[in-house]
C-alpha cells in the first residue's frame, strides 16, 4: 500500500466496483444514486486514531472527543457542500476500545450533534451507525444530501474558466504543523490557537456550495488534500491546466504568520499543499457573476492534448505533493 500511494490504490479497485446503479459513481467528492426519480447524494469518510488524529499531541495539546465527532460531520457535509448540494442525513459508525470512557462518547456526541447546528447543516439528520469494539478510535460518518440546482462535478471546467477558492485555505495545514511541533502549548499566542482550531474543528462554507452553483459554476470540489493535488484532480478530470497566480493567493498566506514563526515553514507552502480546510474550489463561465466569498485565483488553459497540469507563475507544480493516506 505504500508503494502504491493512495491514488494506485483507487485505480487498482475502482474498475472492480460495479457502481451500475449509481447516476454518478465514484470519481467527485460525492456519488449520486437515483432514487424515485431524484438523486442522492452519497460521500463516506473515515476519521482514524494515530492516522488522522492524535489523542496526545507532541506539542503536548490532547485532542478531545468533541472534536473529532465535529470533524466526523464537518469533513463529510463539505464533500455535499462541494457538489453545490445540501446534506440532509448521515449515519456514523464508530469504534472504540474498551477502555473508552462513557463522557468520552458523550463528548464526541455532543461535538457531533453542535456541528450540524452550528455549521448550518439544518436541513441534516443523524439517521443511525454502529458501535463496535477495536484497538483504537474509528470513526466512519455516511452523509446523504440533494441539489437543488443539479450537481456541480470536477470535470467540467472549459477553458477560458476562472478558477476560484472560497472559505480558509492552508489554516489547518499551519495548525497541523503546530500541533506536531514539539513547542509548549501553554505558550501559543491566541493566533496560533485560531490555527489550531481550523485544524480540529474545521467549518466549510455550506452556503457557498449550493451559491456557487446556483450562479453557474461549471465544476467545483472541496479542498481536503491540499490546493495543487486538488486542483490537480480537478484539471485531469476536465482536461484543462489550471494556471494560478501566487499574488492571488498571498492573502491567505499572512494570515499564517504567527504559525511561521512559530515552526519556521514558509506558509505558502501552506497555502499550495495544505490539507483539511474543507474550502471550495470552483471554475466560473467569464461574465458570470462570482458569489462575493469567492477569491479569483486563476484561469482554465486548453492542455493542448498533452497531460493536464497545475501551474504556479507559469511553472507546473508538484502533483505529488499534498496529503496522501499511503504517502
Amino acid at each position: 500500500m505504500g508503494d502504491l500511494g493512495e491514488q494506485g490504490i483507487l485505480e487498482a479497485i475502482l474498475p472492480l466496483l460495479d457502481s451500475a446503479q449509481a447516476s454518478l459513481g465514484p470519481g467527485d467528492d460525492a456519488g449520486a444514486l437515483r432514487v424515485s426519480g431524484n438523486e442522492v447524494l452519497v460521500s463516506v469518510d473515515t476519521l482514524v486514531e494515530n492516522q488522522d488524529f492524535r489523542l496526545l499531541w507532541p506539542s503536548g495539546l490532547e485532542h478531545n472527543a468533541y472534536d473529532i465527532g465535529w470533524k466526523s460531520i464537518a469533513q463529510n457535509v463539505s464533500d455535499i457542500n462541494a457538489m453545490g448540494g445540501r446534506a440532509t442525513g448521515a449515519v456514523i459508525s464508530l469504534s472504540l476500545p474498551k477502555s473508552t470512557s462513557l463522557e468520552w462518547v458523550m463528548d464526541f456526541s455532543r461535538g457531533v450533534a453542535e456541528a450540524i447546528a452550528e455549521l448550518g447543516a439544518k436541513e441534516l439528520t443523524i439517521l443511525g451507525g454502529d458501535l463496535g469494539k477495536s484497538q483504537e478510535i474509528s470513526v466512519t460518518t455516511t452523509v446523504l444530501g440533494e441539489c437543488a440546482h443539479g450537481k456541480v462535478l470536477r470535470s467540467g471546467v472549459r477553458a477560458g474558466d476562472r478558477v476560484a477558492v472560497a472559505g480558509r485555505v492552508g489554516a489547518a495545514g499551519a495548525g497541523l504543523s503546530v500541533l506536531e511541533h514539539e513547542h509548549d502549548n501553554e505558550s501559543w499566542s491566541r493566533a496560533v490557537r485560531r490555527l489550531v482550531q481550523t485544524q480540529c474543528r474545521p467549518v466549510p462554507p455550506l452556503e457557498s456550495g449550493p451559491r456557487a452553483a446556483e450562479a453557474g459554476a461549471t465544476a467545483m470540489m472541496d479542498l481536503s488534500d491540499g490546493l495543487i493535488r486538488d486542483a490537480g484532480r480537478m484539471a485531469k478530470a476536465s482536461h484543462v491546466n489550471l494556471e494560478l497566480e501566487s499574488s492571488a493567493l498571498q492573502d491567505f498566506a499572512l494570515r499564517l504568520e504567527a504559525a511561521s514563526e512559530l515552526t519556521g515553514t514558509d506558509p505558502m507552502s501552506w497555502v499550495l499543499y495544505g490539507g483539511e480546510d474543507f474550502g471550495l474550489l470552483a471554475a466560473f463561465p467569464d461574465g458570470v457573476e462570482i458569489p462575493g466569498e469567492f477569491t479569483v485565483i486563476g484561469v482554465a488553459k486548453p492542455a493542448n492534448g498533452r497531460r493536464a497540469v497545475v501551474k504556479v507563475d507559469g511553472k507546473v507544480a508538484k502533483p505529488e505533493t499534498g496529503f496522501d493516506h499511503f504517502g
